[in-house]
């Protein structure tokens, strides 16, 4: 059964850099950020919702599963979560994007490069991703989503430290300089099995790509499968030397 959309007030102005700053910092000292007794995920995002409104968050959401939706919204009903419509999904992840629309109470909104596939291909040659896949990315990834952030004061995303080196050192939560906002990782310390025990648990939408093989999904020509043991983000770009799309530099 679906659950009734939240009807959210209308968003407050937005606050300075110099008060979001502030707030960051405060943030990462009450949660403990980094430190052996951090707060919990759901003490991230109850911390958030005692100091933004509804309205001036957004959640990032790949759409391999809807565990960070729904644990946003248990503190934050109603809030934006933001599905990268970049023109090269697999169908079952816009299936899952479907699903999550359809069963949580978030307000999902596609954020769209300003060419379409086609546009891009006269302008660039065809796939990009193949030649260029940090122009592509950047493109169809990068500038959608920071042109997108600019309306909120808070994001929440997904980023796990067991994922990446690149990742390890991921704070509960910072001052994000190059989009201008706060940044939330409420699930830093998360492990890929404690990600899918959470959607188990609360029964809510994965990507069905989850159970045959791929533990990390992006756009449909730059992911592949991942043998069993294999890093679970060796199927993103795999092949190149190239290891983020660019949103969590």
């Amino acid at each position: 059964m679906s659950t009734p959309v939240t009807i959210r007030p209308a968003r407050p102005a937005r606050r300075s850099t110099e008060e979001l700053k502030a707030l960051a910092e405060r943030g990462a000292a009450e949660l403990r950020s980094g430190q052996p007794d951090e707060a919990s995920p759901a003490e991230v995002v109850a911390w958030v919702a005692e100091n933004f409104a509804v309205s001036q968050a957004a959640v990032a959401c790949s759409m391999a599963d809807a565990a960070l939706p729904h644990l946003v919204a248990q503190s934050l009903p109603g809030v934006d979560v933001l599905f990268l419509d970049t023109g090269y999904h697999f169908a079952e992840t816009t299936f899952t994007r479907n699903e999550v629309e359809r069963e949580l109470d978030v307000n999902i909104v596609d954020v769209k490069p300003v060419q379409t596939v086609r546009e891009q291909d006269a302008e660039y040659g065809r796939n990009l991703f193949e030649r260029d896949p940090g122009l592509c990315c950047q493109l169809r990834k990068v500038e959608p989503l920071q042109r997108s952030l600019g309306e909120y004061e808070v994001w929440f995303t997904g980023v796990r430290r067991e994922e990446a080196p690149t990742r390890a050192n991921s704070p509960l939560i910072a001052w994000d300089e190059r989009n201008g906002l706060v940044k939330v990782n409420p699930v830093a310390s998360w492990s890929f099995d404690d990600l899918i025990d959470y959607a188990t648990e609360h029964a809510v939408p994965v990507n069905p790509l989850i159970a045959n093989g791929y533990p990390s999904i992006g756009c449909a020509p730059c992911t592949k499968p991942v043998a069993p043991g294999e890093d679970p983000r060796s199927g993103r770009w795999a092949g190149l030397a190239k290891t983020e799309c660019g949103l969590h530099l």
